[in-house]
């Protein structure tokens, strides 16, 4: 996107993004005191376009107004114009993007602000056409218009950002006098319910999101409740989505959400929480169902994300673009001739007919490869083939599709590393780690965590972004609350200690920060960080689960995990905190009520004492790790002396005899600890427990 052979001050920035504008003939400003200042000065409103770089309509108006000089002249004359990376700051997007939607009613990005040098807007929008059309209004006519009413209207001005100010501070969360309760965990799987799409799967109509966050509540709900329906919606949208072309079939991973409602035409660009989050649903509903097919795809994840989103260092880029050579999608679609040039005919026959390749395509007249309409039993049976033989035939396709496909122009990839979408990413290897019994995926997370705690870490602040060697930006509410999550995935997963001390740690600099001590709730940014028009406090879910609904979740796990009840206590005060909102639309936040499940369900606390090489021991542990028991903490070591500071109440546990030792422990009543592990077994995975004798 080079227009202009003088650089902007976006040169001096590590944001792709921001890179990608940095010739623009607009006088781009990063987000700072200098353009504030300078718009003071020179008495200019601000445009304010906030985006990412892996974002197509993003670069549809970068190429539309933003390298046109026209649209600069206007720009440079009128405005101090400001980039913003929503990625690296997303508490300056998520301000905003609540204004565009009060203002709007929709939101979306490109984002679009027109607003005061103090930062109030007046106008706001997404994606302007360079000229007005079909309905929507031109960048060139709104800068004018917009910069006209700014001198000669004053009043009008006024009354606008007086009316942004007043609806902002009525978004501010207050503490209710009343609490959410277990009925809420039903309202919000009912209304998942209402949204279900029974015959695709997923909750919406076009476009789709994979919303995995409704996905592991379910799951969660289906463990406290047995209600079949819930586990069925689950297992129907992740074989849907593995069927669509949402899904790709040759690289693996997924895509951002699919354009219609069969999960068929992606929106192209690869973003990491999608699949970090996807990765954790596909392998607990393995761990629910022992369908081997939810493992496989699981696989594929990580198969994916370890060739194309990880770093030589071991961490994991944030998204590789829907675009290239100028065009959505052209990297991953076909020409019905061209799979026959690299398969031949017989394999190409096999490949097409079982893939939805045609010579007419589904999509644009190319080929979006899927599953949607065929399964490979059907088709095994037809090609008198066992599935084994397919799959092998299939595979060998695969393989000569990706490695043609690997010649094209590969999309831009997004290389910033984010400490939230990382602290995803390991929580889910971690998972998968523990569940398929994989070490590798386990050192994939280790390695990354390793990189954060050595790179991450500013004078003891955890910060938010990594790139080109420079790190930046005080980590937000959600950097910590993610990457608690993968604290504590890691524990679960290899239970060395050191990961529940670090987990504790970055709790309690968590609650420092960004706890409301007023009305409970965590703020978006921490007290020590640069103040914006507003303060800032989710609990809907988004593209991602809020940081206040992950950090509900992972403080009650932590609590089970280490004993102090401080950490549950603050997800007790926000079923306060955020009642009202929780009230009046549950599912819009299934992560945080997955909290009550937790809290208000009978749970277990498991220790085991023992040696690691015991096979009685790894007996034990690979029997839990391979379910899916939400309501079972279980911590192991071999002395108990470990614990000591930091899970005080199994530091004092004793083994007997030498050998692994279990104590389990349900609604606060412990029982006589036990050397047979079968008796252990039978106590963990039943309803009620009783006392077995050793």
């Amino acid at each position: 996107m080079q227009s202009n052979n003088k650089p902007t001050k976006l040169i001096h920035e590590k944001s792709p993004y921001l890179l990608q504008h940095a010739y623009n003939p607009v006088n781009w400003y990063p987000w700072g005191e200098e353009a504030f200042k300078k718009a003071k000065q020179e008495n200019k409103p601000i445009f304010l376009s906030i985006g990412y770089s892996t974002c197509h309509w993003c670069h549809v108006m970068a190429h539309e107004s933003f390298e046109d000089k026209e649209v600069a002249a206007l720009l440079n004359e009128y405005y101090i114009s400001i980039k913003v990376d929503r990625e690296e700051r997303p508490d300056v997007d998520s301000v905003y993007m609540k204004v565009c939607q009060m203002m709007t009613g929709h939101g979306g990005w490109p984002l679009t602000i027109f607003m005061t040098p103090d930062q109030i807007p007046f106008y706001a929008g997404t994606y302007f056409p360079k000229e007005s059309k079909y309905g929507m209004p031109g960048i060139m006519d709104a800068l004018s218009q917009l910069h006209e009413k700014y001198l000669k209207d004053s009043d009008h001005i006024e009354e606008v950002t007086e009316s942004v100010t007043n609806a902002l501070n009525r978004t501010i969360t207050a503490k209710s006098e009343k609490r959410l309760t277990q009925e809420t965990t039903n309202t919000a799987y009912q209304q998942l319910g209402k949204s279900f799409d029974f015959t695709h799967g997923g909750f919406s109509g076009a476009p789709k999101f994979p919303a995995p966050q409704n996905l592991l509540y379910l799951l969660t709900y289906y463990h406290f409740t047995g209600k079949t329906a819930a586990l069925k919606m689950v297992e129907s949208t992740l074989q849907s989505m593995a069927a669509g072309g949402i899904h790709d079939h040759i690289g693996f991973g997924f895509a951002r959400y699919s354009t219609d409602e069969k999960w068929l035409v992606p929106h192209f660009e690869k973003m990491l929480y999608d699949n970090a989050l996807l990765l954790i649903a596909y392998t607990e509903c393995y761990q629910v169902t022992k369908n081997p097919f939810y493992k496989q795809v699981s696989e594929q994840i990580i198969t994916f994300v370890e060739r194309e989103m990880t770093s030589n260092d071991g961490t994991f880029y944030s998204a590789i673009d829907a675009d290239s050579e100028g065009v959505e999608g052209k990297y991953y679609v076909w020409d019905h001739e061209e799979i026959f040039d690299v398969l031949g005919e017989g394999l190409g026959e096999l490949y097409s007919s079982i893939y939805d390749i045609t010579p007419n395509g589904n999509f644009e007249g190319k080929n979006i490869p899927n599953l949607i309409e065929r399964t490979l039993e059907s088709a095994a049976l037809e090609n008198n083939l066992s599935v084994d033989e397919l799959q092998e035939k299939l595979e060998k396709a695969r393989l000569k599709l990706l490695e043609a496909r690997e010649k094209r122009v590969y999309p831009h990839v997004d290389d910033k590393i984010l400490t939230s979408w990382n602290g995803m990413m390991i929580a889910a290897l971690a998972k998968a780690g523990k569940v398929f019994g994989e070490n590798k995926y386990l050192q994939m997370a280790e390695k990354a965590m390793s990189f954060i705690d050595e790179k991450l870490y500013h004078e003891g602040r955890l910060m938010a972004r990594y790139r080109d060697g420079e790190t930046k930006y005080k980590a937000y509410i959600d950097d910590y609350a993610f990457l608690l999550w993968g604290y504590i995935e890691l524990y679960d997963a290899a239970f060395s200690v050191k990961y529940l001390n670090k987990a504790r740690n970055l709790a309690d600099q968590m609650i420092e920060l960004f706890w409301d001590e007023k009305d409970g709730g965590f703020y978006f940014s921490g007290r020590d960080s640069v103040a914006l028009i507003s303060k800032d406090k989710e609990v809907y879910d988004g593209a991602i689960p809020s940081g206040n609904s992950v950090a509900s979740v992972m403080l009650v796990r932590l609590g089970y995990l280490t004993g102090v009840s401080a950490y549950p206590d603050k997800t007790e005060e926000m079923y306060y905190t955020f009642f009202d909102k929780i009230n009046r639309q549950a599912s819009a936040s299934p992560f945080f009520v997955q909290s009550l499940l937790l809290t208000d369900n009978s749970t277990k606390e498991v220790v085991i004492i023992g040696s690691e090489n015991d096979p009685e021991r790894q007996k034990l542990q690979w029997r839990l790790q391979g379910e899916l028991l939400p309501n079972v903490t279980v911590l192991a070591t071999e002395s108990p002396n470990t614990f000591s500071g930091i899970v005080p109440f199994a530091s004092e546990y004793k083994q007997i005899n030498g050998q692994t030792t279990v104590y389990v422990c349900e609604n606060f009543s412990c029982q006589r600890p036990t050397t047979d592990i079968e008796a252990a077994l039978k106590m963990i995975l039943t309803e009620n427990i009783g006392e077995v004798e050793r």
